[in-house]
Parts: structure tokens; C-alpha cells; sequence
């Protein structure tokens, strides 16, 4: 029978095999004296960070915070908290100068205004990408809109035409692709390997930027749900303001969940369902295991399959092409 336990993992034994595998694969094979993990806050850049002081120790570890004008504080006070958790100093570095530079904000906020012409970031003005939030009711698609919070903290909320939904996205994505090449910088200058802090969901679902936190040496953590992670976090001790921390983007200057912005239900649910449709548990089991319906389900596996379906382009490597 389906149950919930589908998740469940021994983390120390995952643990072991991550650290042993990690070693194996940045020293043997990527001949690499150690890793760099850009540290967020959250938890799986958490997780990543204390497998990687396991596999290298801390002296060979280089934990990298990348904040920018839009980040949230606390993210930076957690990465420094969960670096002197596990002994290894974190370097700060502001990438603001550098998303200025490339005109970041200015091309986000040029899209943002064409459909909010009173936005202005200076005076206080706040903005994010949403999808509808009631997959679990009704069948949506992943269309965007466009909500912007006032200074005096009211919030209104557009449809966000194609256009301007990818001169959003294509500017916001100037954010990882920064935080990437720091991150290679930080990783070249000590002969070592960036290491990924992507989680199955954000793989599998197209929730990370090509050439920016997709682009790394080694996922260690590709394979997990998010609830597993969660799993492996109190198992290697993460700090518990971590483990208690709700999942954001940090991306939009205003505050946001991912599952707002990106997965539209809780990971509890989601990776059960991910799990059943993988195993091709019965439906049946499914909708009396979760106290959905067989239509709530099947929207979902719907959805996932969009998901899947349309960012395939993310996962797929350069091609090479054919020569005669």
C-alpha cells in the first residue's frame, strides 16, 4: 500500500554516501582541493554546506554570501550563522555594483512601469511574480502576474503580459548568473569546485536559472525532495532559525514564498504527490493516503508535467552539433 513513508530516508546513511561520493568526485575526479558553496540562509544551501565540511573538512571550504540591494537582511545574519556553525568563515560579497552595472534593476523596472506606471524602487515601491494560488481548487495554468506593494504597504496585483513577464524574468535572472561567476571566481582562485545547492524539486520543475545556480561543478542534492532535505537538516544539526525559516525566493524586492512564486503547494503535499506519480502508485491509495481527490491529484500530476514539459530547455546541456 501508498503511504507517506515513500519519503522517509536514513539520513546518517545518506549522509555518509553524499560525503563519500562528494570526496570521490571534486578530488578524484575533478581534481579539486575543495568546495565552494554559496550560502543563502535557507536550508539547502544549509545542508550542502555541512556535507561539504564533512567531505573536505572546514579549512578547505569557502562559504560565499551574495547579497544585493533586494535581499532580505536576515539572509545574510543566517549565512553567517550557519557558517560559524560549522567552522568556516563567510565571505560577503555585494553584488549590487554589479547588477547596477548591468542594468539589473533599471530593464525590471522599465517592464515593471509599463504596466504600473506609478512603481518607482527609489521611493519605496516593492514587486514580485506570483502564479494563482489555488491549484488544489481549480485547474490554472502557470501564467504570471505582477503585484507591486506600495510604501504605505497596499498591495495590487495585474496580469503581467508576455512582453514584460520575460524583460522581468530575463533581468532578474542577471541576479544568478552574478552570483555564478562569483562564486567561480571564489572557487578558481583555490583550485576548488563549485558545489550546487539545488534540490530535486527545483531540477525537475525548472525553478532555477540556466548558467546561473544551475551552473555548477557537482549536485550533490539534485536527488532529494525538499522534505528530505529537511530530513537530512536535523540529522547534520543545522541551526534550528534555519530549519524553522519558510523557503523564499529571495530574488523580488518583495517578500516571498517559493511555493508563491513557483511550486503553488506545500512542499508536504507536493512531494508526496511527486513521489506517487513517480512510483505510479494507484490513485486510489493516493486520494485516501492524502484526503484528496482523484481530480486534485490529477491536476497536480498535471501540473507537473507542464513544468517538466516546458523547461526541458533549462536541463538540456550545449549541443554540439554535427560536422561532415
Amino acid at each position: 500500500m501508498f503511504s507517506k513513508s515513500i519519503l522517509d530516508i536514513d539520513p546518517a546513511v545518506e549522509t555518509e554516501r553524499l560525503v563519500n561520493e562528494l570526496r570521490l568526485t571534486v578530488q578524484k575526479r575533478l581534481q579539486r582541493r575543495g568546495g565552494v558553496v554559496g550560502v543563502s540562509g535557507g536550508i539547502d544551501s544549509s545542508v550542502v554546506l555541512a556535507l561539504a565540511v564533512r567531505a573536505f573538512g572546514p579549512g578547505r571550504v569557502a562559504a560565499i554570501s551574495l547579497p544585493e540591494k533586494d535581499s532580505e537582511p536576515e539572509s545574510v545574519e543566517l549565512a553567517r550563522c550557519v557558517a560559524q556553525h560549522y567552522g568556516v568563515p563567510l565571505i560577503v560579497e555585494d553584488i549590487t555594483e554589479a547588477l547596477t552595472g548591468f542594468g539589473c534593476y533599471r530593464r525590471r523596472d522599465e517592464a515593471i512601469r509599463r504596466i504600473f506606471p506609478e512603481y518607482n524602487a527609489q521611493a519605496g515601491y516593492r514587486a514580485k511574480l506570483v502564479l494563482p494560488q489555488n491549484l488544489l481548487e481549480e485547474e490554472s495554468l502557470n501564467l504570471f502576474s505582477l503585484t507591486v506593494v506600495a510604501p504605505d504597504g497596499t498591495e495590487e496585483t495585474k496580469y503581467l503580459p508576455l512582453h514584460e513577464y520575460l524583460q522581468v524574468v530575463a533581468a532578474s535572472n542577471f541576479k544568478q548568473r552574478t552570483r555564478m561567476a562569483m562564486l567561480y571566481y571564489h572557487a578558481e582562485k583555490r583550485n576548488y569546485a563549485v558545489i550546487g545547492t539545488g534540490n530535486k524539486n527545483e531540477h525537475e520543475q525548472g525553478f532555477f536559472v540556466k548558467f546561473g545556480d544551475g551552473g555548477v561543478d557537482v549536485q550533490p542534492i539534485s536527488h532529494l525532495l525538499k522534505t528530505q532535505i529537511y530530513q537530512l537538516a536535523a540529522y547534520l544539526n543545522v541551526p534550528e532559525p534555519i530549519q524553522q525559516r519558510l523557503p523564499t525566493t529571495d530574488t523580488y524586492s518583495a517578500h516571498q514564498s517559493q511555493e508563491e512564486f513557483f511550486f503553488r503547494i506545500p512542499f508536504d503535499v507536493m512531494d508526496v504527490l511527486w513521489c506517487a506519480q513517480e512510483h505510479k502508485a494507484p490513485i486510489t491509495e493516493v486520494s485516501e493516503v492524502m484526503a484528496l481527490t482523484p481530480d486534485q491529484i490529477e491536476r497536480i500530476y498535471r501540473d507537473f508535467n507542464r513544468k517538466r514539459r516546458t523547461t526541458d530547455y533549462l536541463r538540456t546541456p550545449p549541443i554540439s552539433l554535427p560536422f561532415d
